[in-house]
């Protein structure tokens, strides 16, 4: 069993066991009383006992708050602060998905910075300054999606409407992460593939994203090649721990790379999580192909690029779209909203949400809400 350590910007243990040294690293930053921060489903699971015990072992005492579901809000934040000052908790760890890291995040702000979580929301005018540091916190992921274990942002919903709100810092930086496939093995199939496309679509829309930045490219480019041979194998042969591994460096991947920044796919997913309360990552898989169809005329070298990172021995645009929806179908992902339940009835709700998300800033074609509502059209 070979795990190995590299830092990009945040240290790295990876490999199969590598949650078996996050007890040892807490105990060497002199911590004692750490919070383990997940969610609803993972308290259910075995997993959770085990880590509890292996930062017991190590002489830890450690408390679990798991009060994360579904999409993150205001309300998990709060609660889970209070849960920190209860257990006087000198740490926290951050365990599950993108939800509970998120949380994890947002709890160690909380902790030491006044005022409520919204007052920090990314461009907020007069926005509360990130002033102090936050409590130690490290990461373990049990899925590869979001990549949010090695993000430096925190994504919060208002419980009043719904919309998903940014707050962004070096300072939510995970300080180690522990990146284990074997704590994948147990995800269901259908959840495998959403993180996964949220994953690669992360790697896909940070490559097309306008603006210069190689470095992002080249992460986004590797994370799409890993990604695109491992998900397929992940769904389907879910104890391949060399395919969970590939995920979870792909999702890492995506996360550094859409530094750089994302596209109208994601605006799309966040409209749809927003209007219809879907999954991120089966919003995104959901929309990618025919949200990406109308990146194609202004950047059609990237999807060559693409084509060819994925093994495509055709590799015009088209094909490479096609490549998306048969791997969609591979995994299990519909090919249409309407197979999700989503009606025509939320259009105009959709488009209006998607137009006012800030991700498609970046996208390689100004989108106006008429494109929105063209593309949204097309993808019922």
């Amino acid at each position: 069993m070979t795990t190995y350590r590299f830092s990009f910007p945040t240290t790295i243990h990876f490999g199969p066991g590598a949650r078996l040294l996050a007890g040892p690293a807490l105990v060497a930053e002199g911590k004692k009383r750490p919070l383990i921060v997940t969610d609803k489903g993972i308290a259910a699971l075995p997993m959770l006992g085990e880590l509890s015990e292996l930062l017991t072992k190590a002489g830890l005492a450690p408390a679990v708050f798991s009060g994360v579901w579904g999409n993150p809000v205001q309300s998990q934040v709060t609660a889970g602060v209070a849960a920190f000052r209860a257990h006087g908790a000198d740490s926290i760890v951050g365990f599950g998905g993108g939800a509970a890291l998120d949380v994890a995040k947002a709890i160690g702000l909380m902790a030491t910075h006044p005022g409520e979580i919204f007052d920090y929301e990314d461009d907020l005018p007069g926005a509360r300054a990130f002033g102090r540091e936050i409590p130690f916190w490290i990461a373990l992921p049990t899925t590869a999606g979001t990549g949010s274990e090695v993000g430096r942002s925190t994504v919060i919903a208002d419980e009043a409407t719904h919309v998903k709100k940014i707050i962004f810092h070096p300072i939510l930086l995970a300080r180690l992460v522990f990146a284990d496939p074997e704590l994948t093995v147990g995800m269901p199939a259908k959840i495998t593939a959403a993180t996964g496309m949220d994953a690669l679509t992360h790697c896909i829309e940070s490559y097309l994203a306008k603006g210069f930045h190689p470095i992002c490219d080249g992460v986004a480019l590797e994370g799409l090649r890993l990604g695109a041979r491992a998900l397929g194998t992940a769904v389907h042969s879910p104890n391949n721990l060399e395919a969970r591994g590939s995920m979870l460096m792909s999702s890492m991947m995506g996360a550094i790379a859409f530094q750089k920044g994302l596209g109208l796919t994601h605006s799309c997913a966040h409209a749809l999580g927003t209007a219809a309360d879907l999954h991120h990552g089966l919003a995104n898989g959901l929309m990618i192909d025919h949200a990406l169809a109308f990146n194609v005329g202004a950047v059609p070298e990237r999807f060559t690029v693409m084509a060819q990172t994925v093994g495509l021995t055709d590799t015009r645009p088209e094909a490479f779209l096609a490549w998306l929806r048969e791997l969609k179908e591979h995994v299990g992902i519909a090919a249409t909203l309407g197979a999700e339940g989503v009606g025509r009835d939320k259009l105009a709700q959709l488009s209006a949400l998607a137009f006012a998300d800030s991700c498609h800033g970046n996208n390689p074609r100004p989108v106006t809400q008429a494109d929105f509502s063209a593309i949204f059209e097309r993808a019922f």
